[in-house]
């Protein structure tokens, strides 16, 4: 089993820092990146304090939690959302002595459902069917669901205000004076018993667009293109988009994440069009480059590791059954407007 100096090791830290970080000395003065490493490579190497002669065979069911994830490991990184989420995760439950291990990918053909039995609670990370959740629950009805936006209300469940936060862009870009306002994002969608992915153009950015629009009268600008997440279909989006009329292109765009938004960036600057003066542009997701991209990106800002965070405030009422009825979290989130907003052209 690993041992403090093990993880010292790994930390580039004495093992001495390391024996006051995993104790929470509150007068041990550290950097906090630093601390908050070593809390991760403890929980990496499964550190239990206390137990120095073995590896356990496998989860601790009452201090374990298990993620179904919907991104392979080598996609994680590509997602800088649901990454986070998970640092977030990792970071919070080796400050309370819990582990978290990812019991099987939602999209696996062969998945071990009896494996679910083994843990305290189980997190999926993502949307899933109805069928889906209902075999989860059969071996484990420990859940929470994360950027979960179904019916289903049997279950804790972790949600984004980004509907919300959807319109109060569309009303900042109104009330600079557009109109003629476009959106581009991509799919929602959900996977079903078999790891099938089935999406749908009903996102809940896109669908939150569509009612605003209708809502002030301005369906005849409203249009939505979407595709698979990602900055290539940022640009490739961005192109059709331009294929068309240019007395119908939009003077504003809402992208519904900051990696689609480099790719419309790319798209716009490859057809000599300037932000904000040609077109405006807002986003979602706010990843570090957002600031510093040229003119620097408006966008929405999500706490997302705060939200792995709270899914493990969740477990924690789950191992000790302070808590029976499932609640319903909206994580709230704050636009930040930076130069890529400015008024359209007369």
């Amino acid at each position: 089993m690993a041992s403090i100096r093990d993880i010292a090791k790994m930390a580039g830290v004495s093992p001495a820092s390391v024996s006051r970080i995993l104790n929470n000395d509150e007068s041990f003065s550290i950097n906090e990146n630093t601390r908050k490493r070593v809390l991760e490579i403890a929980n990496e190497l499964n550190y239990t304090k206390g137990n120095k002669s073995r590896a356990p065979k496998g989860p601790d069911k009452k201090t374990t939690l298990g993620l179904i994830t919907r991104h392979t490991d080598q996609n994680l990184k590509k997602d800088p959302y649901y990454w986070e989420i998970i640092q977030g995760i990792m970071f919070e439950a080796a400050k309370w002595r819990l582990r978290a291990n990812t019991v099987f990918n939602m999209h696996d053909q062969k998945k071990d459902w009896t494996a679910l039995r083994d843990y305290a609670a189980i997190a999926i990370l993502g949307e899933v069917s109805d069928d889906f959740l209902d075999e989860v629950a059969h071996y484990n009805k420990n859940i929470i669901l994360v950027d979960y936006y179904g019916k289903n209300e049997r279950f804790d469940c972790i949600q984004t205000d980004f509907a919300d936060r959807t319109k109060e862009i569309l009303d900042t870009l109104y009330s600079y004076g557009h109109r003629r306002i476009s959106y581009i994002g991509g799919f929602s969608s959900h996977v079903d018993l078999d790891g099938q992915r089935i999406t749908s153009e009903h996102e809940v950015r896109a669908d939150a667009y569509r009612r605003w629009m209708k809502l002030h009268d301005l369906e005849k600008y409203a249009k939505v293109y979407m595709d698979a997440w990602g900055t290539q279909s940022g640009i490739d989006l961005t192109e059709r988009m331009l294929s068309e009329p240019e007395d119908s292109w939009p003077t504003a765009i809402v992208t519904g994440s900051d990696p689609m938004a480099i790719g419309v960036y790319n798209a716009l600057a490859t057809r000599g069009l300037s932000i904000p003066d040609d077109i405006s542009i807002v986003s979602f997701d706010d990843i570090e480059m957002a600031r510093f991209m040229t003119p620097a990106l408006s966008s929405t800002h999500l706490d997302a590791n705060e939200i792995g965070q709270i899914i493990i405030d969740l477990v924690r009422t789950k191992i000790t059954g302070t808590r029976k009825m499932p609640i319903r979290i909206t994580c709230n989130s704050r636009l930040n407007l930076r130069e890529s907003v400015g008024k359209p052209r007369k």
